[in-house]
């Protein structure tokens, strides 16, 4: 292989790498983010999120209980099918 071609490779490489960066900055910014990795952000996103916590009412959590035990079941049947 001649060395434009090993070049060309390696320049196609590092722009693809750039133009992902500058979209994945794009998408952040129009997202209102902060910058950086999201493991970076995790523990600021924690505390905003207990902060704005809205307090459910008890209809509300027994309608979250019945759709969780509803998708538990689902999941178990899934379970049971797959294994036979």
């Amino acid at each position: 292989m001649g060395f434009d071609r090993i070049a060309n490779m390696v320049l196609r490489r590092l722009i693809g790498r750039a133009v992902n960066a500058g979209v994945n900055a794009g998408i952040n910014a129009v997202g209102k983010r902060a910058g950086g990795k999201k493991a970076a952000r995790r523990g600021q996103d924690e505390t905003q999120s207990a902060q704005q916590k809205p307090q459910r009412t008890p209809e509300e959590e027994a309608e979250r209980a019945r759709i969780r035990e509803v998708r538990q079941a689902r999941r178990a049947r899934r379970a049971a099918r797959e294994k036979s």
